[in-house]
């Protein structure tokens, strides 16, 4: 099988955490939503358990509900960052669209929560990630397939803090485990662009830590 390398390389570096540049007001089909999911669960799970499960969230109340749950566990902590953080920096910038979703998350037009079933029995490392190893690689697989077709996500984790909130608001049993928030909508415009990252001869390394590859 041949690729378009020119295609699949773009695709992986330019595939953003979006959040100002979400369309709040532009449906997203059911057709287009699936299609992507169906896409998600052709990734690898721990043990091909394909434990995977989704929640779609539409409903106005119910997305109302869980941008409070969100608010609530972060939204002062995004503000006050935003607000002190030099917005001609980077993280500045990344400050203020947090803080500017965590303010619209209901507004967006759906909410996905992907699920995992299992639950940590306890702190141990290897637990911890097998159980979200076996969901974030098809959360990642989702966001790539909503970036080829014009739409845009961003994984949040603040609403974990309350999980259990958010669980009762949807009706999720106890057996299952919610691995983030990604607000899915189109984006407005599509010409997102690779991000600034340090090379990576720099941060990787040859069999000890104290012995860079290059």
């Amino acid at each position: 099988m041949d690729f378009d390398l020119a295609q699949t390389d773009a695709l992986l570096s330019t595939t953003r955490a979006v959040r100002k540049r979400l369309d709040l007001d532009r449906d997203v089909p059911d057709d287009v939503l699936l299609e992507c999911l169906q896409l998600a669960v052709q990734a690898p799970t721990g043990s091909n358990q394909q434990g995977w499960r989704w929640m779609v969230v539409r409903d106005q109340e119910k997305k109302e509900a869980l941008a409070e749950i969100y608010r609530d566990a972060g939204g002062d902590y995004l503000a006050a960052a935003a607000a002190t953080a030099d917005p001609g920096t980077q993280s500045g910038r990344v400050m203020d669209s947090a803080n500017y979703l965590a303010q619209n998350m209901g507004k967006v037009p759906v909410l996905v929560i992907p699920m995992i079933v299992g639950r940590l029995t306890d702190n141990a490392t290897s637990s911890a990630a097998g159980l979200m190893g076996s969901i974030m690689p098809a959360m990642w697989s989702f966001q790539l397939a909503l970036r080829s077709r014009g739409l845009g996500s961003c994984l949040t984790t603040l609403h974990l803090i309350q999980e259990q909130k958010a669980a009762e608001v949807l009706g999720i049993p106890e057996h299952m485990t919610q691995a983030g928030l990604l607000p899915v909508a189109y984006t407005k415009g599509t010409d997102f662009k690779a991000a600034k990252r340090p090379p990576v001869s720099e941060i990787t390394y040859l069999d000890t830590y104290k012995n860079p590859i290059v």
